[in-house]
């Protein structure tokens, strides 16, 4: 396993979808982009920004859910790529042993910010899908806007009555 941060988050604009960016923490420091949803994207932006936010999202909910179980987030493992999707497990420690639940990356990442807990990453994954600084700054990449700043403006930009279909 290797020990990962959250570098950035991005709208890639190749496809149009925010990319969260792992990098090792340790030499080469390998850099790692996984595809994630907006609001998954929102939820790590605001939690590597420290943002207030005036409601829990959810994964404030499932942290606070974790901890009055009385178990705690270790780690989070983004485990195995397959067909182009990522795989990640939530390890809690609990007072009956260590539980692993399968998690999407994304919303992994987003709790372990929360926690404070360490971002692992399988070696396989990375010798697969991780590239190497060098390597993307001699790749042209397109990334527009910071994806925060987009979904505040999808939020200021629409009417309640768009989602009444009898409206």
């Amino acid at each position: 396993m290797v020990e990962m941060e959250v570098l950035t988050v991005q709208l890639d604009a190749s496809v149009n979808s925010p990319v969260v960016v792992l990098r090792e923490l340790t030499p080469p420091a390998r850099l790692l982009p996984i595809l994630i949803g907006h609001p998954e994207a929102t939820a790590i932006s605001w939690a590597l920004d420290q943002t207030p936010i005036p409601r829990p999202m959810t994964h404030d909910l499932l942290q606070d859910v974790i901890e009055d179980l009385g178990a705690h987030l270790r780690r989070i493992v983004v485990t195995h790529l397959h067909q182009g999707t990522f795989y990640a497990e939530l390890t809690l420690s609990t007072d009956s042993g260590e539980r692993v639940v399968s998690s999407r990356p994304s919303d992994a990442i987003a709790l372990a910010l929360r926690v404070g807990c360490p971002i692992l990453v399988d070696e396989g994954v990375l010798e697969i899908a991780g590239v190497l600084p060098e390597e993307v700054a001699e790749a042209p990449v397109e990334v527009e806007g910071d994806v925060v700043e987009q979904f505040r403006e999808f939020i200021d930009s629409i009417n309640p009555d768009d989602f009444n279909p009898a409206g």
